[in-house]
Order: structure tokens, then C-alpha cells, then sequence
């Protein structure tokens, strides 16, 4: 999944920023302690708390009940480690336009408080460790897809599609839906067509949840030359395309009660939070064809709305075993 920090404050712009290969060999100043944070900061922490909310909820729908408490900290924790290990090689590899970018121009190794050497190497190391985790601790059809995961993040996204596609956001998305087949696959070491059902449901969830950030930071995204659809194409444009995957997104999400997998309370909280958001979506699409732009266009309204609905949707999950 791809959701995002916030925007951080304006760097000091009154010194050139460093070359791409001078990170890290700046006089930071850099303390055990901010070192720590630091190297914290790498796996972002933020984007991982989205992932694991997707995670969870899908072991207790798996077990119809409540899964072992050993279970779902070893996959948390190993989910927490793969994710990491995929955000910090993604910020090695994206340095250069995170320096350029306001509203990543804090990241470790922009400030010089990680170089790029510890980065990558903190980012392997994660990799490994948490594939490892998982095979010996939960299973290795999970540790197959986490390292799926962090693959597709890293090589398909990241080095592949980010910088030559406006499509990059639709398939690198996939590495964010993986989450919900670990969890599945943590608990019953298979995958099952309702693990596929939310699969989908994420796919389709994370353009209509990233593209309006995308609107907002487009200037951003425009000066380091990376093709977003909001830089390639206009508000209407945009707009289109997100009530599109948002009308797909709602009518998916719905198939897991038809199908056996959930009863009557995760279909109430599907058509509320599924409908309100279909209300957003239609309501941008009509500011984007009116003209408004800027503070006007509000379409933070809908990404904020976004990750709501991805938690409405999935504590869902996790209640409907228990009221069936």
C-alpha cells in the first residue's frame, strides 16, 4: 500500500543542497540518539501502521475467530521488518529526487544523518532478517510473499515504473496489497479466494487514495520529472479515473458476503463507508470539472477519507466472525 507521511517543514534553502553521492559526509551532527530515529525513519513507520491494519483484521476473518497472540506478533513484527527493509532501499534509490522534493527533503539520507552505504546495507539486512523471520517463525509461503513483496516494491515500482509511467502508482500498488495474503496465508499457510477478494480491494483502493495527494504535491513530483497521472494529465482527467477505480474498489469489496465469507456486519460497514466514499469521489469529479483548482479542488478531502475507510473496512473484517 502507499500511503504517506505528511508533508514535513521547508528545508533551509539558503545552501545548495548536497550531490547525490555527498549524503552522508556533511558535519551533521548526528548523536546516538537522532542516529536511532534516523535509521527508524528509513523503514516509515507511518505507511507501516496502514499495512499492518490490513494485516490483522485478515488472520482473524482466516481463523473465523480469534488467531494465536504468538501468531500475530511474529507476523506483525516480520511484516514490520519486510516493509522496512522496502522502505529504506526505496530511499536509497530515490535520494537524488528526495533532495529536490519538499515534501521529502528531511529524509535520512537527504540530511546526511544516514549515508547511502548504511542505508542500503540496513535495507538488505532487513530483507534477509525478515524473510528468515517469517520461514522459521510463521511459514515459508509467507516468507515467499513478503519477499514478493519487497521485490515488487523495490525492483517493479521503485526502479522500474516510478520514473517512466503514469501508470507506476496502479501496478507498483500491488507490493502494498500483499499484506492481506500474508495474513491469510499466516494463519492457514494457503490462500483462499477471500484473501484474493481484499487483494483486489487494495489494488483498486490505492490510485483513488494516492492520486489526490498526487494533485496536491504535483508541482513537487513535476520539478524531478517523475510522471505521475496529476502531472501528466489534468484535474478532470484525474477525477475520472478516480471514480472509476473507486466504483470497482466498492463493488469488490462487497463479494465477500455473497461468496460465504462475512455475514450482515461487514456488508453494513462495506455499503456506509463504501457509499460515503463514492460521494467524495463524485464530488471532486465535479469541483475538477467546474474549474476550481488549488484550495478549492479539496481533494485531500478524499485521501484523508481514504485511510479512514481502509480502517472502517478492515476492523470490519475482524468483528464480522463474531457477530455470525
Amino acid at each position: 500500500m502507499t500511503a504517506v507521511e505528511s508533508r514535513p517543514a521547508e528545508r533551509d534553502t539558503s545552501q545548495a543542497p548536497a550531490a547525490p553521492g555527498e549524503f552522508g559526509t556533511s558535519g551533521v551532527h548526528r548523536s546516538a540518539g537522532a542516529r536511532v530515529m534516523a535509521f527508524v525513519a528509513l523503514t516509515k513507520p507511518r505507511i507501516i501502521e496502514l499495512l499492518l491494519i490490513t494485516t490483522v483484521p485478515v488472520m482473524f476473518l482466516a481463523q473465523q475467530g480469534v488467531p494465536d497472540l504468538w501468531l500475530v506478533l511474529a507476523t506483525c513484527f516480520g511484516g514490520y521488518l519486510s516493509a522496512g527493509g522496502a522502505n529504506a532501499l526505496n530511499m536509497y534509490i530515490d535520494r537524488d529526487i528526495d533532495a529536490l522534493m519538499d515534501r521529502t527533503s528531511q529524509r535520512p539520507l537527504v540530511t546526511g544523518m544516514v549515508s547511502p552505504r548504511e542505508g542500503l546495507v540496513f535495507g538488505l539486512v532487513l530483507a534477509v532478517v525478515s524473510t528468515l523471520w517469517f520461514g522459521l517463525l510463521v511459514n515459508w509461503l509467507s516468507a515467499a510473499l513478503s519477499v514478493g513483496a519487497l521485490l515488487f516494491y523495490v525492483v517493479v515500482y521503485t526502479m522500474l515504473l516510478k520514473r517512466r509511467t503514469a501508470q507506476n502508482i496502479v501496478w507498483g500498488g500491488i507490493a502494498g496489497c500483499m499484506p492481506v495474503l500474508i495474513g491469510w496465508s499466516s494463519v492457514t499457510n494457503s490462500l483462499s479466494w477471500a484473501a484474493l477478494i481484499l487483494f483486489l480491494v487494495i489494488f483498486f483502493w490505492t490510485p483513488p487514495h494516492y492520486w489526490p495527494l498526487s494533485m496536491k504535491v504535483r508541482d513537487d513530483y513535476a520539478r524531478v520529472g517523475v510522471p505521475m497521472l496529476p502531472v501528466v494529465a489534468g484535474n478532470t482527467v484525474v477525477a475520472r479515473q478516480i471514480v472509476l477505480y473507486s466504483w470497482v474498489m466498492v463493488g469488490i469489496s462487497l463479494l465477500l458476503q455473497p461468496l460465504g465469507y462475512t455475514g450482515w456486519f461487514y456488508t453494513a460497514v462495506a455499503l456506509a463507508t463504501g457509499g460515503w466514499w463514492l460521494w467524495e469521489a463524485h464530488a471532486l469529479q465535479a469541483r475538477a470539472k467546474a474549474g476550481l483548482a488549488g484550495a478549492k479542488l479539496k481533494e485531500m478531502r478524499l485521501f484523508h477519507w481514504s485511510i479512514t475507510y481502509v480502517s472502517l473496512l478492515f476492523v470490519a473484517i475482524a468483528v464480522d466472525p463474531f457477530l455470525r
